[in-house]
């Protein structure tokens, strides 16, 4: 079981241990109904009967709880382990994996999946310690009468093969029901994200609710339902072969073989006794087999969790840059660069390049174009977010590929078009820190606004202007090489649109950063040191040196008057 191996791979020693304790107690517990039976059978009880009892009680519980607690301290260690390399994993993924699993998929796993599995954790002792229960009494009963241990074992296993025939079905109905998990966060996402539009159109909401919503949950209830119903006829059909074996073994095994009296009512019990931990057994099983279909779903993610290990100690094995990433640089190129978008394996949809572009520091590049061209996806490979198809990114130099790809995004700061405020400047730890970013504050006009102590922002209930300014500040304290601003003047007021394009960027500049500017602010655009327009994924315009007009100085590639007509 995929659960199973991955308990195994955290901590074997542990696992092993555990069970030891568990069989002890198993064994122990057997011995018990043991001491029971021959108690009940002589006519007087005996001080060594009596000692031997109560040696025995103690050592089932004392066996028992090391098993649980050594069990439920591994599971618990595993599920933070889980939880914290599904996260790694996912933030090691290429970001084109991520958007195209969506944030309801990724959601889904690091809460809901994460939480079945760690409830399976919690059964995964009381199943150790009933099973070695089950095999003590078992064994018993074999010494009492191996004659009758056969007839119990075929019982047992007509009744395993039974349970797993629907087990399989209960398995396929929590898979389709875990697929239905993801559309509902994905309908959740709609309700926390899109309140405002739903509350402003009540027939877009009642349709929402009473459709798209409705039928999910339905959808999800169903097949949850179907599969605990179909687990719930396997422990009644289990609880039945039980009664069944006890029946035969009481009433018509001794019509078939002459067997001591003795014998037959050591058998009953016995069996008797098994039945609460092998009904135990049965009751926590879906909760494992939902563990089993959450394990294979974050698997099929692609964010596997059972070859982590393998991963992780591939990672440490990279090879490493020829040269490192220097923050004092000269020229960075983008050569015969594309990158492509795809619906499906194998089927294009957009592409930008082939893209010739350099950069130098102290240098102000604005990139525009329409809505679509390309400038945003041209941004994310330049970050090294997405790795270009074909050509070549050199840093001074250096190509950038998968051994260097990462050092190299350290070289940028941005503030992205769909960026993220943190709540603290997290990473960027120094006694200096607060009396810095407390500068910037004033700075961006925020001074009023917000406060930073210990490097945390005293609230981010603001403009959505006001949070970018937070976003800049952040991007400040990081002190970069490279800047990457994606339409950051959009939600700003004249006023600062206009310090942003003629005090911040300026003084970035004569900190002798690059910086590159995705804009449609073409009142500004004479402020650029280059502006390089962008068209159906190419380059079709570029302008070097400072600019008079939009359109006078611009050099026109593969351009056409309409094209131009976009300038004025």
């Amino acid at each position: 079981m995929t659960l199973i191996r991955f308990l195994l791979r955290k901590s074997w020693k542990l696992v092993v241990g555990s069970l030891i304790a568990g069989l002890v107690s198993g064994l122990a517990g057997a011995a018990l109904i043991a001491v029971i039976h021959k108690g009940m059978s002589e006519s007087a009880s005996t001080m060594t009967l009596a000692w031997g009892f109560l040696g025995l009680a103690v050592l089932v519980a004392g066996t028992k709880a090391l098993s649980e607690i050594l069990l439920t301290r591994l599971g618990q260690s595993t599920i933070s382990e889980l939880r914290l390399q599904l996260s790694r994993n996912i933030l090691n993924a290429p970001l084109r994996q991520v958007e195209e699993l969506g944030s309801h998929r990724l959601l889904a796993a690091l809460s809901d999946d994460t939480d079945v599995i760690a409830q399976a954790y919690v059964q995964l002792p009381l199943i150790c310690i009933n099973a070695a229960t089950t095999l003590g009494c078992l064994a018993y009963l074999g010494w009492l009468s191996w004659p009758v241990l056969l007839l119990v074992v075929g019982f047992m296993t007509f009744g395993a093969l039974s349970f797993q025939w629907q087990e399989q079905r209960a398995v396929r109905l929590f898979e389709r029901s875990r697929e239905t998990n993801d559309a509902l966060f994905r309908h959740f996402r709609s309700i926390v994200s899109g309140i405002k539009e739903l509350k402003l159109h009540r027939t877009r909401r009642e349709v929402f609710l009473t459709t798209q919503l409705s039928e999910t949950v339905r959808a999800y209830e169903r097949d949850f339902v179907g599969g605990m119903t179909v687990y719930s006829f396997a422990s009644s059909w289990g609880v039945f072969l039980f009664y069944a074996v006890i029946g035969i073994v009481l009433f018509l095994w001794p019509v078939w073989r002459q067997t001591p009296a003795e014998t037959i009512t050591g058998a009953a019990l016995v069996l008797l006794y098994m039945m609460g931990p092998f009904s135990q057994i049965v009751e926590l099983l879906p909760g494992v087999g939902r563990a089993n279909v959450a394990m294979r779903k974050v698997d099929a993610l692609g964010l596997s969790l059972t070859a982590s290990d393998a991963t992780d100690a591939a990672a440490q094995k990279k090879p490493q840059a020829v040269q490192p990433i220097r923050p004092l640089w000269r020229h960075l190129e983008l050569i015969g660069i594309t990158h492509r978008y795809y619906h499906e394996p194998g089927d294009a949809h957009f592409q930008i390049g082939p893209i010739d572009l350099s950069f130098r520091p102290g240098e102000v590049t604005f990139l525009i174009g329409g809505n679509g061209s390309g400038k945003t996806t041209l941004a994310m490979v330049l970050l090294g977010l997405y790795p270009p198809e074909s050509g070549v990114i050199r840093f001074d130099g250096m190509t950038i590929d998968e051994s260097n790809r990462e050092d190299y995004r350290q070289i940028f700061s941005t503030v992205l078009s769909d960026y993220f405020l943190f709540e603290s400047l997290i990473g960027l730890e120094r006694e200096t820190l607060d009396g810095e970013a407390t500068t910037y504050l004033e700075r961006l006009q925020l001074r009023s606004k917000v406060r930073i102590e210990g490097g945390t922002f005293s609230t981010q209930a603001l403009s959505q202007g006001q949070r970018k300014r937070l976003a800049l500040l952040t991007a400040y304290v990081e002190d970069r090489p490279f800047y990457l601003f994606d339409e950051w003047a959009s939600d700003q007021d004249p006023v600062f649109r206009k310090v942003f394009y003629t005090e911040i960027l300026p003084d970035l500049r004569a900190r002798g950063k690059a910086v590159l500017v995705i804009t449609h602010d073409d009142q500004y655009f004479a402020l650029a040191d280059r502006c390089i327009r962008m068209d159906f994924g190419k380059i079709v315009g570029m302008s070097d040196g400072s600019m008079g007009t939009a359109d006078s100085a611009f050099t026109h590639m593969e351009s056409s008057p309409a094209d131009l007509e976009l300038f004025k």
